[in-house]
C-alpha cells in the first residue's frame, strides 16, 4: 500500500499505482494540515479582502471580486469552461499517475481544500475509475488546465447534476459517462467549495505524470540497450580492449564507466570477442560507453527534478497561515518541460548508435563473415531479404527521434489576454518524449532481435565457441519467445514480441 503525505512520493510508487493498481491511502499526519488550511480558506470567504482564486475571477479576471454566495458556482464554472482539450485520449496509466500526483500535491496542506477532495481522488484510484482525458490542449502553464478540468468533470458536480456535463470515464474496462462511472464505483461526486476548483486544476500535473512514467521507461531502455550492445559486440567478434576499465577510469565520467563495466560483465566468458583479430572496431561498438553513458547520467539528473515535482505544491494562491495567502507561479511547468527536453537528446542518441550496430550486423562487408542481411546462408541472398527491412525501420525511427528531440520548452505563445505571457509547453515536451521512448524501444528490439539471429548464425559457424554469460541469457530469453527461423518470414510480429519483453523489463539481464 502507498501512503501519501505530500512530500515523499517516489517515481516507483507512481508506477506501482498507475500501472499495477497499488492501493493508495492518505497519511493521518497530512489530514491535520489539510483541515487546517481549509479553515484558513473559510476565514477568507467570510472576510472582505479580495484573494485571488478564492473570491475573485481567474486569469485576466483576477480583479473581479465574487460574492460569497457565488463562490461555489465559481469553481464549477471554471471546470466547465476549461475542459476544452482535444485529440486522442491519454492512456489510463497516465491518468492514474496524474490523479495520484494531484492528490499528493493537495495533501501538502497549502491548497485549502477539504479532506473529501483528496479522498475522492484516492477512491477513484482504488476503485478503478479513470476519466477519459484528451491528450492535447495544455500549455503547461497555468499548469495543465484543460486535462485537469476534464478530470474534474468526472469527480465534481453542481446543483443541476447533468449527465452530459460529467465527462467520460472508464470503470472496470467499460466506458461510461463520468456520472455513471462514479455511481457504478459507489463514489459520491463533489460540489466544489471555495478555492477547490482552482486547487484541482492549477499545476503541471499531467506533464509531471507523463514525465514520471517516461523516466521509468527510460531506465529500462538504457539498461536494455547495454544488453543489446553486448549481443551485437559478440556477434560482430568485437574487440574487447575498448571496454577495458583503465580507459574509462581516466576520463572520469561515471555513466561511461558503468556502461563499460556492464558490457564486461555481460560478455564474461565469451569466446567470440577478439576472434576476428581486429585492433579496433567502428565507433558504434568502440565508443558505445561514451555515447550511452551520458544518457545514464542525464537520467539521474532528470529523475531528481521530476521526483521533486511530484512532491511539489503547484497551485495558486498558496496558504501559509491564517490571513497569509500568497499568489505566485508554482503552476508553471518549465522545470518539467526543460527536464524532458534535457533527456530527449541523449535518449535519441542511444537509439541512433543502436541502429548503426544493426547496420553493421546486416552489411555483408562489415559483419565479419556473416551472410549479407543475415539471410540463413549466402546462397539464399537474393531469394531472401533477411534483416534488410528491420534496419530500414530502425533508421526511420532514428530520423523521427531526431525531430522529436528538438526542445519544446523554448516555444511559447501568450494567453489570457497577455496576462500569461510566457508558457512552458511542458505537456508537449512530456508527450513527445514519450513518443521518442516508444520509438527507442522498437529500435532496441530490432537490435536485440537482429543480434540474436546473428549469434545463431555465428555459433553455427563456430560451434566450439561460447557466448558470454549475460549475452547467453539474453539470447535464450529471446529464443524462448521467438524461435530461430531460417527463411524469410513475417519479422514484424516477432520484433513486436521482443519489444514487449523489453517493455516488461525482462531483458534487463543482471
Amino acid at each position: 500500500m502507498i501512503t501519501i503525505d505530500g512530500t515523499s512520493l517516489t517515481i516507483e510508487q507512481v508506477v506501482a499505482a498507475a500501472k499495477h493498481g497499488e492501493i493508495v491511502q492518505l497519511d493521518p499526519t497530512a489530514e491535520t494540515r489539510v483541515q487546517e488550511s481549509h479553515s484558513w480558506v473559510q476565514e477568507i470567504v467570510g472576510g472582505d479582502n479580495a484573494v485571488y482564486g478564492i473570491n475573485t475571477g481567474f486569469g485576466i479576471f483576477a480583479d473581479r471580486q465574487i460574492s460569497p454566495e457565488d463562490t461555489a458556482a465559481l469553481g464549477r464554472n471554471l471546470i466547465l469552461s476549461h475542459a476544452v482539450g482535444t485529440g486522442a485520449d491519454l492512456p489510463k496509466e497516465i491518468v492514474r499517475a496524474a490523479m495520484l500526483i494531484r492528490a499528493n500535491t493537495l495533501a501538502s496542506g497549502y491548497s485549502g481544500v477539504r479532506l473529501t477532495v483528496i479522498h475522492t481522488l484516492l477512491e477513484m484510484l482504488n476503485k478503478g475509475v479513470a476519466p477519459l482525458i484528451p491528450a492535447q490542449g495544455s500549455l503547461g502553464s497555468s499548469g495543465d488546465l484543460a486535462p485537469l478540468s476534464h478530470l474534474c468533470l468526472v469527480m465534481t458536480t453542481d446543483q443541476h447534476d447533468r449527465d452530459e456535463d460529467s465527462g467520460m470515464a472508464l470503470h472496470n474496462g467499460k466506458k461510461f459517462s463520468g456520472k455513471a462511472a462514479m455511481q457504478a464505483a459507489g463514489i459520491a461526486r463533489l460540489e466544489l467549495g471555495p478555492k477547490e476548483g482552482l486547487a484541482l486544476t492549477n499545476g503541471a500535473t499531467f506533464s509531471a505524470a507523463i514525465a514520471a512514467l517516461n523516466l521509468h521507461l527510460a531506465a529500462i531502455l538504457i539498461d536494455t540497450a547495454e544488453v543489446s550492445l553486448s549481443m551485437s559486440l559478440e556477434a560482430l567478434l568485437g574487440a574487447s580492449a575498448a571496454f577495458d576499465e583503465r580507459i574509462h577510469k581516466v576520463r572520469h565520467h561515471p555513466g561511461q564507466i558503468k556502461v563499460a563495466e556492464r558490457v564486461r560483465q555481460l560478455t564474461k566468458g565469451s569466446k567470440l570477442l577478439d576472434a576476428a583479430g581486429r585492433v579496433q572496431d567502428a565507433y558504434s561498438l568502440r565508443c558505445a560507453p561514451q555515447v550511452q553513458g551520458p544518457a545514464s547520467e542525464a537520467l539521474q539528473y532528470v529523475w531528481q527534478i521530476i521526483e521533486r515535482e511530484i512532491n511539489a505544491v503547484t497551485d495558486n494562491p498558496l496558504l501559509f497561515g491564517s490571513g497569509d495567502s500568497l499568489s505566485g507561479g508554482n503552476f508553471h511547468g518549465e522545470p518539467v518541460g526543460l527536464a524532458m527536453d534535457t533527456l530527449k537528446v541523449p535518449m535519441a542518441e542511444v537509439g541512433a548508435i543502436a541502429e548503426r550496430r544493426v547496420f553493421h550486423l546486416t552489411d555483408g562487408k562489415m559483419n565479419s563473415g556473416l551472410p549479407p542481411m543475415l539471410v540463413d546462408s549466402p546462397e539464399a541472398a537474393g531469394l531472401h531479404s533477411g534483416m534488410m527491412m528491420p534496419q530500414y525501420t530502425a533508421a526511420s525511427l532514428v530520423l523521427e527521434n531526431q525531430s522529436l528531440a528538438i526542445p519544446d520548452s523554448i516555444y511559447s505563445l501568450p494567453t489570457s489576454g497577455g496576462k500569461e505571457d510566457h508558457n512552458a509547453n511542458a505537456m508537449t515536451a512530456s508527450r513527445r518524449m514519450r513518443k521518442l521512448l516508444k520509438n527507442l524501444a522498437h529500435i532496441i528490439a530490432i537490435e536485440a532481435y537482429t543480434a540474436a539471429r546473428a549469434l545463431d548464425l555465428r555459433m553455427r559457424d563456430k560451434p566450439e565457441a561460447s557466448l558470454g554469460a549475460g549475452v547467453s541469457q539474453a539470447h535464450a530469453t529471446i529464443r524462448e519467445a521467438v524461435p530461430y527461423g531460417g527463411a524469410d518470414a513475417w519479422w514484424g510480429p516477432e520484433i513486436e514480441t521482443v519489444k514487449a519483453i523489453i517493455l516488461e523489463g525482462d531483458l534487463q539481464i543482471q
